[in-house]
């Protein structure tokens, strides 16, 4: 038991506001905690306090396409403990780290065969933007500082992270934080151009044409990356237009500028593909990843680097670090044993398959809501989804809020950022589940009105 006598009161620790916690409307939380409370999960499934089944909608954080309680894994987690339950990484290795790291290039974009790993997505992104100075650093451009993120972009909580990023509500409240020489592309999505689109919209794509007004601003000599997801996740699944990334890519290589896709959500099968770069046939210079890495049963993150920023920071003395950077747990022995798992199956029961056998039940689900009441727009491609509803006159987020909360109550939960319900549901999901979750949310919107 949590203290060790059976008297945990859970619903008075959330009272008390000891754990203060991520993310999150803490009063709102404090007023009603038993249906917000999991104690257990299993498959594609969470259990509340108050004893309610809830489908997991958006696998946990992004982060349990598995599933939950998969046995393979905590065997393996129980089988690592026994054996090495802890190496550190600095001037020494283990294979578990090796191994994943060779898995991992191999499943990568041609050319990019080094992984670089972190404990999650954000110190994956800060990881990404120390490598695109340094590297450039190296290569005699050290004018090189500038980075360039997107609006709407979300690159995590470390300050680096934050400034490239592009949400307001993450940024406003650190605004003297913030790394210097940052600017942004505009976001590429636009309502009335594309409302309703399945899959990659028609329209769009000359909003990578702003890079060259960045350039023509800042001069390419003093930019060291362009840092975009694929796929914008955690704004509410913005779908990239048909050619952006392409163009994207001739751009950065025009002027010598590093490319990064932050893949910790697209990472790993969420396209139906191991990274989203190949989803859309476009080759970054970085790679981000965490979240299914481990299917978010052990933090993990990394960066995985083409062979020309390797072999660039392989220089100087050979006794000298080339790279001061890292973290205590970077290729923890853990993370790496469930890493391997979770490759396994993946591979084993095709599971990149499963989600592009998935994508257009999904697809079909989601837009079936066209119509309904309130509803804004709907949006998807890969195992992703999102549902955005009109504002209630009462302000924004008051809808979406009272979805989340109707969802619990019919046997959802929901991932609710503002207006905007976002879907990324397990890959072992059945297409029925699939199908029961939007009726379910037809019935949740329906009720909340």
């Amino acid at each position: 038991m949590p203290n060790g006598t059976g008297n945990f009161d859970p619903v008075a620790a959330v009272e008390k506001g000891a754990y203060w916690q991520p993310f999150t409307a803490t009063r709102v939380l404090q007023a009603n905690p038993a249906p917000r409370t999991l104690v257990s999960a299993k498959g594609a499934y969470y259990q509340t306090l108050d004893g309610k089944k809830v489908f997991d909608t958006l696998s946990g954080l992004w982060c349990t396409p598995l599933g939950h309680g998969h046995p393979l894994i905590a065997e393996a987690v129980k089988a690592q403990v026994e054996t090495l339950d802890f190496a550190p990484c600095f001037q020494v290795t283990h294979e578990g780290a090796l191994s994943l790291a060779q898995r991992i290039a191999d499943m990568a974009p041609e050319g990019m065969n080094h992984v670089f790993f972190a404990n999650s997505g954000s110190e994956a992104v800060d990881t990404a933007l120390k490598v695109a100075l340094g590297y450039h650093r190296l290569k005699g451009a050290g004018n090189r500082f500038r980075m360039i993120g997107r609006e709407r972009g979300y690159h995590g909580v470390g300050f680096g992270g934050m400034a490239v990023g592009g949400i307001l509500s993450n940024r406003k409240m650190f605004a003297a934080g913030m790394m210097p020489g940052v600017d942004h592309l505009r976001h590429t999505y636009e309502p009335q151009h594309m409302a309703f689109t399945r899959g990659q919209p028609t329209w769009g794509a000359h909003r990578v044409e702003d890079l060259e007004r960045l350039v023509a601003l800042h001069d390419a000599s003093t930019i060291a990356a362009v840092i975009v997801e694929p796929v914008q996740g955690s704004t509410g699944v913005i779908v990239p237009p048909l050619g952006y990334l392409q163009r994207l890519r001739e751009i950065c290589t025009k002027y010598g500028i590093l490319l990064i896709f932050d893949e910790v959500i697209t990472g790993f099968g969420r396209m139906g593909a191991p990274f989203a770069a190949q989803r859309f046939g476009v080759t970054p210079d970085i790679i981000t990843f965490a979240k299914a890495v481990t299917n978010g049963v052990v933090p993990m993150g990394g960066v995985i680097v083409t062979d020309e920023i390797y072999k660039t920071f392989m220089t100087g003395p050979k006794s000298a670090i080339e790279f001061c950077h890292g973290y205590t747990y970077s290729g923890h022995p853990l993370a790496a044993a469930v890493g391997h798992v979770v490759l396994d199956v993946m591979e084993g029961e095709g599971l990149y398959e499963r989600v592009r056998a998935l994508e257009p039940v999904l697809e079909d689900a989601a837009h079936s809501l066209k119509g309904l009441k309130n509803i804004a727009d709907i949006r998807n491609i890969g195992l992703t989804a999102a549902v955005e509803l009109k504002p209630a006159e009462a302000g924004a987020g008051v809808r979406g809020t009272a979805v989340f909360e109707e969802g619990l109550r019919q046997g959802l939960l929901l991932r609710v950022t503002g207006d905007i319900i976002s879907f990324g549901p397990p890959f072992i999901s059945t297409e029925q589940e699939l199908k029961d979750m939007m009726l379910t949310l037809r019935n949740v919107i329906e009720t909340v009105g």
